[in-house]
């Protein structure tokens, strides 16, 4: 990789590993009753930053404006319950209260732009907090069987929110690039 190539990388909410595992069991189901497998890409996740390019030079930045961010924030709950759809391909699981989630994503966008120097246009205006277990492969017709089976179907867990995770792309898939621990207790 060249220097001044661009990599592509977002930054999430990540469950434990329990709860991930658990959804995986979802995702993989999904693919195989249906022939959806993109969401088994990435690991479960909220996304608080949609991908976004930048070089491998900046990654030192980067993670610095984040650790410092993520000091600074506290840590929440985060329930799921239940699933939902955006038609007419993406299926995801609930999260019951989503303003804990909002405002974070409402506090690092200002870090984005202001620190990082994010463009305005780079920078997801709002979130909608969820975790997408179907997405983009998902075909109309097979949404509409999976969503017959999944909108009636009981999901429940939850977590304690207490770090921001950067992701890197690898060429195939998502792989955790860095945890941000919370720093306020």
């Amino acid at each position: 990789m060249r220097p001044d190539d661009k990599i592509l990388f977002f930054i999430a909410l990540i469950p434990p590993s329990a709860l991930r595992d658990r959804i995986r069991s979802v995702k993989e189901r999904i693919s195989h009753a249906y022939n959806s497998g993109h969401a088994l890409k990435s690991p479960a996740h909220i996304t608080l930053q949609m991908p976004f390019k930048r070089a491998s030079a900046d990654v030192k930045d980067i993670s610095n404006v984040l650790r410092k961010f993520a000091s600074a924030e506290k840590p929440f709950r985060v329930d799921l319950i239940g699933y939902g759809a955006f038609a007419p391909r993406v299926i995801f699981i609930k999260i019951v209260e989503p303003d804990p989630v909002q405002g974070l994503h409402s506090r690092l966008k200002r870090v984005l732009i202001d620190e990082l120097h994010f463009h305005h246009d780079e920078v997801m205006r709002s979130v909608q907090p969820h975790i997408t277990v179907a997405t983009r492969d998902l075909t109309k017709a097979a949404f509409g069987e999976a969503w017959a089976e999944f909108e009636d179907e009981e999901f429940s867990a939850s977590f304690e929110a207490g770090s921001l995770f950067l992701l890197k792309h690898n060429g195939r898939s998502w792989d955790i690039l860095e945890e941000f621990p919370f720093g306020r207790q």
